[in-house]
């Protein structure tokens, strides 16, 4: 089972998170899917259980939810490299998935909130590509707008630093580039109905302060205050329960490489839908107005300095 479903008694405290009223969700829903048939430069999408992953990860406000839908739809075109050739029996997609652990976890946290762990493997052995990586991490985010069927009360990222070490900082950590990464989190944080909770970074190195500091100018500041960094997994219970965890973190969640290879598997039940999705983005010769660029995206590039470490 790779997404446990809340319980009832859950489902009540998500629904008063996420603003979700039974009576009106369905009216809601119904305005969506007429605006979105407005909408000259949109695709044809009436996929009610993603609009309601939307409207939830929007907490039901109707002009939020077209901004997220129309930047969701605009990510695609604007970034292929994500959104394209998203065939999980690539040999590049099976490597991403044979040498970093990406997975959300099976359970919820007491308050309803989605844990999603990351923990690189033999980074040396590595002949993925960076945007390989994040290119997996998207396509998880996709299914997740179809399975969460009911919605999460927000998400805890779990970032394992042990691969932070100085050598393989100088050997792979250059190649996340200022604007691979404002793409990436860009897509994510305004693109994604995500409502990003906590982010936990354990087994942290001094490196890991480093790599943080480079990464914040790309955060909402929001986002930026919710980072906490771990010397140990001890403090980590504090915020997430040891049970949910995986075995190696002490938890009964089962040993993460399971949990990653059923995702895996998850992945390629997709294929031919993964395929089908490449033609819903934006066409933005239709956008009333001027067309989105990537300098209104993602503003001038070279704007931050590479990531350096004496």
């Amino acid at each position: 089972m790779t997404l446990v479903q809340p319980t009832v008694e859950m489902q009540q405290h998500i629904r008063s998170e996420l603003n979700e009223d039974l009576t009106t969700r369905e009216k809601d829903l119904e305005h969506i899917k007429e605006w979105l048939q407005m909408q000259p430069h949109l695709p044809q999408f009436q996929d009610d259980v993603r609009l309601m992953t939307f409207l939830r990860g929007c907490k039901f406000s109707l002009e939020k939810t077209k901004r997220k839908l129309d930047m969701y739809f605009t990510m695609r075109a604007a970034v292929p490299e994500f959104f394209a050739n998203r065939d999980p029996t690539l040999p590049e997609i099976k490597e991403v998935m044979k040498t970093v652990n990406v997975p959300p976890l099976p359970g919820l946290t007491p308050n309803g909130r989605r844990v999603v762990m990351l923990h690189g493997l033999d980074v040396d052995q590595i002949s993925a590509t960076v945007v390989d990586g994040m290119k997996v991490v998207l396509m998880i985010g996709d299914i997740r707008l179809k399975e969460e069927h009911i919605g999460v009360a927000g998400d805890v990222y779990i970032l394992d630093a042990c691969v932070a070490t100085p050598q393989n900082f100088a050997a792979h950590f250059a190649k996340f580039t200022p604007t691979l990464l404002r793409k990436f989190l860009t897509c994510v944080q305004e693109a994604y109905p995500v409502k990003l909770k906590e982010v936990h970074v354990i087994n942290a190195s001094s490196l890991v302060d480093t790599i943080i500091n480079f990464v914040k100018p790309f955060l909402k500041e929001k986002i930026r205050n919710r980072i906490h960094v771990h010397s140990n997994v001890e403090t980590l219970y504090e915020y997430v329960p040891k049970d949910m965890l995986p075995e190696e973190y002490g938890g009964q969640a089962g040993p993460i490489a399971e949990i990653n290879r059923q995702w895996y598997e998850k992945l390629v039940t997709y294929k031919d839908w993964f395929k089908d999705q490449e033609k819903i983005k934006t066409d933005e010769s239709r956008r009333p107005g001027k067309p989105k660029t990537n300098d209104d995206l993602f503003g001038m590039e070279g704007s931050f300095k590479q990531l350096s470490i004496d």
